[in-house]
């Protein structure tokens, strides 16, 4: 549990008793967590792999809502809140996740204002991140989030090119962009222009500085007011 970010802070007591009501499991790729409408009956915290969200409409529509990483919960709002999900997820690669029993949480959440404190901040960066997206999908063009996309790939923090791997196939990337698959691959090519190399799923960045400056991602203005 230490080593996941949102529980770092919290005393061995309370890490201990969260350990108590909590188990590791490992799903292969291809597995459903859960379904949309279900109640949440756990909080899941990926420790491995990678998950999808994905909404369906009531005319049998489905949308990916969002690509769930190592560190990042599941269903945090909905067991808070009880309330059934609004999303079903499935693994995309094999995974392996903290499942926390909601109705011990909740009890455990009576008794410990540390965790309280501990899951708010969770739930409030979670709703940074999803205010961030709709944010993108109004202000940005898809070649922008595309750019903004490539940009958090990348680890690199002076040298002004790098190689890198799409973590996952471009109809989901499609999907995770909210475009379709024709406009990811115009998106790829106005990329070019802007340092942007693609063979298969390896991408190559050029000019990661000329990128950014297009694709003006989150991280500029964070550090405007920090």
């Amino acid at each position: 549990m230490r080593a996941v970010p949102a529980l770092q802070d919290l005393e061995d007591r309370v890490i201990d008793r969260l350990a108590t009501i909590s188990g590791i499991v490992e799903h292969p790729e291809g597995t459903e967590l859960c379904h949309q409408g279900q109640l949440a009956d756990r909080l899941y915290i990926v420790l491995e792999g990678q998950l999808t969200a994905i909404n369906t409409a009531p005319n049998g529509e489905t949308a990916v809502v969002e690509v769930i990483r190592p560190g990042e919960t599941l269903g945090l709002s909905t067991v808070l809140a009880r309330l059934p999900r609004l999303i079903s997820v499935r693994t995309i690669t094999a995974s392996r996740l903290l499942a926390i029993d909601a109705e011990c949480l909740l009890a455990l959440l009576a008794q410990e204002s540390a965790l309280v404190t501990t899951l708010l901040r969770a739930e409030a960066k979670e709703f940074r991140a999803l205010v961030r997206q709709v944010c993108d999908l109004k202000l940005r063009t898809t070649a922008q989030r595309l750019g903004c996309y490539l940009l958090s790939l990348t680890t690199e923090e002076t040298a002004n090119t790098t190689a890198l791997r799409l973590p996952f196939d471009k109809r989901l990337l499609a999907a995770r962009l909210g475009c379709r698959q024709e406009n990811l691959s115009r998106a790829f090519a106005a990329l070019r222009g802007f340092g942007v190399e693609t063979h298969g799923a390896r991408v190559i960045l050029h000019d990661i500085a000329k990128l950014r400056d297009y694709s003006v991602p989150d991280e500029a203005y964070d550090e405007a007011w920090a």
